[in-house]
């Protein structure tokens, strides 16, 4: 059987492409169907703002007609200018157990890539480290939670056979609530201690006014972030288009903001885990009726992820991480929270891995960014 790798685009070409996945993981149970609005907006290269810095190109591989991977290759100027670069990236890679069909696809996306000059090959990123980031490696038996990817254990030999390696890992902490979580007495004198000497207020994201919050987080989430690996500070359109289209989901009883003398210092923003809620849309059309499905159901569910987490520089090295995940359990414990998906944490980020594991927590998933000279 011929094995073809075509590029698509156009609004019939991304549909295609964004279909792909139901061709090859509908079987996996594990696998929760994205809404293909969604999918379609992270690759909507004139109304996503990512794109203003960013080009992009998408390939389906076919045999016979039939759709057997996917892969996106992307190039993010704004990277490369932030780390003085030239490295490319691909995402949305899917393929079937077949390192036929994931090396011609990488193999286009390499080629694409190099036509611009590019050294390296990184990912996935989809598309790019303020998204969808990695390759699940750890934890396959756990359903994914929202924004975060689930793929069979085969890719990673699929990656490895073409010839990439590790350059990052991605920690997934769960954070169980509802009296399942036990505060050890050494943490929470920690906390107690570093919310009198530093005199901290938390109070509840205001999500009614969410554009001004933005803005402040915005500021906060750069100079937090600041020296992560990988990191690429967003644009104000950029991060706004991200934070508008969360707040539907966020938990607003569980995300907090806290605050010393007036000032946002950190923040924590938890999303309730849509994912909960999609496996009854399978075909992940946005429908009436399926619209109505996620309005009544998702404000039910008590499980979510926390997709915001950060504390300015100048206030990281005064004990107030142990005082957040203290203040977290302690609202997740009084609203009824189940709990929530403390992820992508870095693997070197002692900072935020240490007061979790001071709560007897392990990483439960983890995914891999991978990388090859091209």
């Amino acid at each position: 059987m011929t094995l073809e790798v075509s590029e698509v685009s156009g609004r019939f070409g991304t549909d295609r492409f964004v279909g792909v996945p139901w061709a090859i993981l509908a079987d996996h149970a594990r696998w929760v169907p994205p809404l293909r609005a969604v999918v379609k907006d992270a690759l909507d290269a004139k109304r996503n703002p990512f794109y203003r810095n960013a080009s992009r190109a998408l390939f389906i591989a076919e045999r016979d007609g039939r759709p057997v991977g996917r892969i996106a290759a992307i190039e993010n100027r704004s990277h490369n200018r932030h780390h003085h670069d030239r490295v490319g990236f691909f995402g949305f890679f899917d393929s079937i157990d077949d390192p036929e069909v994931a090396a011609a696809l990488l193999e286009r996306a390499e080629s694409w890539l190099r036509e611009r000059g590019l050294e390296a090959a990184r990912g996935p990123v989809s598309p790019s480290l303020n998204h969808e980031a990695g390759l699940l490696v750890e934890g396959f038996e756990r359903q994914p939670v929202i924004m975060t990817p689930w793929n069979p254990p085969y890719y990673g030999a699929l990656l490895a056979g073409a010839g990439y390696v590790k350059v990052r890992d991605l920690l997934g902490y769960d954070v169980p609530a509802e009296g399942k979580l036990a505060v050890p007495p050494r943490l929470k004198r920690m906390a107690e201690r570093a919310k009198k000497r530093s005199g901290v207020h938390f109070r509840k994201l205001d999500v009614d006014n969410l554009e001004n919050e933005a803005r402040h987080a915005l500021d906060l989430y750069c100079d937090a972030w600041s020296d992560n690996w990988g990191f690429v500070p967003p644009d104000w359109a950029e991060f706004w288009h991200t934070a508008r289209d969360l707040k539907q989901v966020i938990a607003r009883e569980f995300s907090f903001v806290a605050e010393i003398d007036g000032e946002m210092v950190g923040v924590m923003m938890v999303a309730r885990d849509i994912n909960r809620v999609l496996p009854d849309i399978p075909s992940g059309r946005i429908w009436p009726w399926n619209i109505a499905k996620i309005l009544t159901r998702l404000p039910k569910v008590q499980w979510g992820r926390i997709v915001l987490l950060g504390l300015r520089n100048d206030y990281r090295h005064r004990g107030l991480f142990p005082l957040f995940a203290y203040e977290a359990a302690r609202r997740a414990e009084e609203l009824g929270f189940e709990g929530a998906e403390a992820s992508w944490i870095l693997e070197e980020n002692e900072a935020l891995r240490a007061p979790l594991e001071a709560m007897d927590l392990e990483p439960y998933k983890r995914w891999r960014i991978y990388e090859k000279p091209i």
